[in-house]
């Protein structure tokens, strides 16, 4: 396993879990809002740390964590990603995997091990219009086959969407919520403008907070729990003021 980067997770990353992300380098998307380039391209090409390096730090630490989550990247694109969750099994920690979710057969052989005690699954877009966002070609019917087996799982899980303003709408994020009926969680997530892979997206404000609120209604009604996630280095879209005329003064 080639290995980015290791960081401290965030609370909301893992609910309940004191965790550490382990970002695993080589990805088969290109995602025109990706923020982690370095972590782009084959497996075999891009390079990094061994799996030794993520191990020694995770031992390190496992009085002050309880859970790794595998990220990246791709993780279900590394060969030997489950002997890897395995052993972090072993050393009696909790594991979260996220996923794009284009190795169902991948998928389904974690969950069916009992490898993964929680599952985050990115789903960019409605199908059709899943390949304009991706940036490269793709079955999409794997896309919902890992929808399918994920919800099927028995393992808890959430779906998530980076809202892009331009890319995405309302209205597609209620078809995503069709797509990933009765699942536990829906996400939708800010966009972060830094450093995205397209550069014309760069300094794009966040999708607006009101929208997002709008069509709560409708999708708790399909998924059972539905959470718009903010994050602090995303650029706010400003909101617009109503300009006040004043009233003349009578001579």
């Amino acid at each position: 396993m080639i290995i980015g980067s290791i960081e401290r997770a965030d609370e909301r990353d893992y609910p309940g879990k004191s965790a550490v992300i382990v970002y695993v380098c080589g990805c088969n998307l290109k995602c025109c809002y990706c923020g982690y380039a370095g972590l782009l391209g084959s497996c075999k090409t891009v390079t990094g740390h061994e799996w030794e390096y993520a191990e020694k730090y995770i031992r390190k630490r496992l009085d002050r964590i309880d859970a790794v989550i595998f990220s990246g990247g791709e993780p279900t694109l590394q060969e030997d990603l489950k002997a890897c969750m395995r052993q972090v099994k072993e050393m009696g920690l909790a594991t979260k995997l996220e996923t794009n979710g284009t190795k169902p057969e991948v998928l389904r052989d974690l969950l069916m091990s009992n490898l993964v005690d929680f599952v985050s699954m990115d789903v960019k877009a409605p199908l059709e219009n899943y390949q304009s966002v991706v940036g490269c070609r793709l079955d999409v019917e794997l896309i919902r086959t890992s929808v399918w087996v994920v919800k099927q799982s028995g393992v808890p899980h959430e779906f998530r969407t980076t809202v892009v303003p331009g890319l995405h709408t309302t209205r597609e994020l209620k078809a995503i919520s069709e797509l990933i009926h009765g699942a536990d969680r829906y996400v939708v997530q800010d966009f972060i403008s830094t450093n995205p892979l397209r550069g014309d997206l760069r300094g794009r404000p966040a999708f607006p907070h009101k929208p997002l609120e709008d069509i709560r209604s409708y999708v708790e009604r399909r998924v059972k729990a539905y959470e718009i996630r903010h994050a602090e280095e995303a650029r706010q879209m400003p909101v617009a003021r109503r300009r006040v005329r004043s009233k003349p003064v009578p001579v």
